[in-house]
């Protein structure tokens, strides 16, 4: 692996730079490093509907000001959707301009736009759509029109998540829908949802799903907002009774609906983003220790923690390593499995130590939960980081689950 660019890609990350030096407005600049950098959603880039959550008719409207000139900057280049195709409103880009791309912006504290829409709603329409729904949803996507939700998780299947229960029954030119969704991300500000259900319930539970395109203003639907430890709403769960889905609006072939959820575009997966923002966590958690060390920092009085310090900033360094371990296996055609599991296991265990060594480093102040109070370490940016990272290794796929891909696929370990 060689860590070095190559004079094409030297030249790509020097125009990425420029480009975001003279572009980026500083208002919707991210502030990175942990689990409480701002990210590019509904609430930060357009208005959201308060009060009663009305599925499908919260969502959003799509924003003046910064983020709309942000948003005409990028789309004009195609760099909402990088890794769609020209023709769909993509760059087009390949993987290692993706890469270079995403490890910019995550430096440069710039927001990326679309979210698992640009990532998983677009890629699986433009490989498996028919023209009828990539004209209604792919512009729609780009221009920020419509704000999407994944109905996947159910409270019976998280990580086995083919073991889900949700039921869509045709009748007629229409599917009814019947059961619930959990742990969705955006579903109190979404109009549509990428859903899956069994369509055919003897059927081995890879098969026999399907994928629906739902509108959420449809009747039958309800939402009730989750809170997390840390007090935050950014997930529900869902309920469908009876809600009927045009025929029209599945996905590909009937059944068909788990290979085809799988489909994306060649996009990088090195997860460099998380990766920069954990090495800027930990660099914004020296300098605070150091510059606090006569206040809230327990710096001067606990030499040990010089070390810790050291170990977070040396393992922050591992992280991207294992990031750039992946790109370059896909920049030689490669497909990246157990490294990518490897990657992100370490990066959200680390994540977690990185936030308990913060509650070292602050003492008792690490206990004030207001970031106003004044004995607040950092505008209780640590406590709330320490409560909000238990469930880093949860989210996304958890730990026990990354090991055994590592263990099996990895190591070639037998399954029992």
């Amino acid at each position: 692996m060689d860590l070095k660019d190559s004079a094409a890609e030297a030249a790509w990350r020097a125009e990425v730079r420029d480009f975001l030096a003279r572009e980026l407005p500083s208002e919707i600049r991210v502030r990175r490093g942990g689990p409480f950098a701002t990210t590019a959603g509904p609430q930060a880039e357009g208005e959201v509907a308060g009060g009663e959550i009305r599925p499908g008719g919260a969502g959003f409207k799509l924003a003046g000001g910064p983020w709309g000139v942000w948003r005409a900057r990028l789309a004009e280049r195609g760099w909402i959707a990088p890794a769609w195709p020209k023709e769909y409103g993509g760059a087009g880009l390949s993987v290692m301009q993706q890469f270079i791309l995403n490890e910019e912006f995550a430096v440069a504290g710039a927001p990326a736009l679309g979210g698992l829409a640009v990532t998983m709603t677009g890629p699986t329409l433009i490989v498996h759509g028919t023209e009828e729904q990539k004209a209604e949803h792919l512009p729609k996507i780009l221009a920020g029109e419509a704000q999407w939700c994944q109905g996947l998780s159910e409270p019976g299947a998280g990580s086995d998540l083919a073991s889900l229960q949700t039921r869509a029954v045709l009748d007629g030119d229409e599917f009814v829908i019947n059961g619930s969704k959990i742990w969705t991300s955006g579903a109190q500000t979404a109009n549509w949802m990428f859903l899956l259900a069994r369509t055919d319930p003897d059927a081995p539970k890879h098969r026999g799903i399907t994928c629906f395109l739902l509108d959420f203003s449809s009747p039958g639907i309800s939402v009730r907002p989750l809170v997390n430890m840390a007090g935050g709403r950014g997930f529900s769960q869902v309920f469908f009774d009876d809600v009927r889905v045009p025929a029209k609006n599945v996905v590909g072939e009937v059944d068909r609906g788990w290979y085809i959820a799988t489909t994306t575009l060649d996009f990088e997966r090195s997860g460099i983003g998380t990766a920069v923002g954990i090495s800027q966590t930990v660099d914004e958690l020296i300098a605070w220790a150091r510059t606090d060390a006569d206040g809230g920092s327990t710096l001067k009085r606990n030499p040990a923690l010089r070390y810790e310090l050291a170990d977070r900033y040396i393992e922050a360094q591992v992280g991207k390593m294992l990031s750039y371990r992946v790109v370059d296996m896909q920049n030689h055609g490669l497909i990246p499995n157990h490294q990518a599991s490897m990657a992100k296991l370490y990066a959200t265990e680390l994540t977690q130590r990185i936030y308990r060594t913060a509650i070292k480093a602050t003492g008792l102040h690490g206990l004030a939960w207001d970031p106003a109070s004044a004995y607040a370490a950092n505008g209780a940016r640590y406590s709330r980081g320490y409560v909000q990272t238990v469930s880093s290794t949860i989210a996304g796929g958890t730990s026990e689950i990354q090991r055994n891909i590592i263990a099996q696929r990895g190591l070639g370990m037998p399954r029992d």
